[in-house]
């Protein structure tokens, strides 16, 4: 079972990376708190596969890489959303 220390740290990061993220792709307004955490963390999860599959290495911890990564798979996760919504 994850200690409540990491969960926090996931919840900080996907926030936050929800939050740039949603910026970034020009739906910040339409997005709140807990939408932006979600996108974050699913987002990491993305990201993390993305990179393995390229060979970028695994996003570890609480670090820059694992930020750009956890970015980068939320945008990823946006622009699905996207193109699932315009359906």
């Amino acid at each position: 079972m994850p200690e409540v220390s990491n969960i926090i740290v996931w919840i900080i990061l996907g926030g936050v990376s929800g939050w740039i993220a949603s910026m970034i792709a020009g739906k910040d307004a339409k997005m709140g708190i807990l939408a932006n955490i979600i996108v974050g963390i699913i987002g990491a999860f993305i990201g993390g596969w993305v990179a393995g599959l390229l060979g970028l290495g695994p996003a570890t911890g609480l670090n820059i890489w694992s930020f750009i990564v956890s970015i980068a798979g939320a945008l990823i996760l946006l622009w699905i959303i996207g193109i699932v919504s315009k359906r």
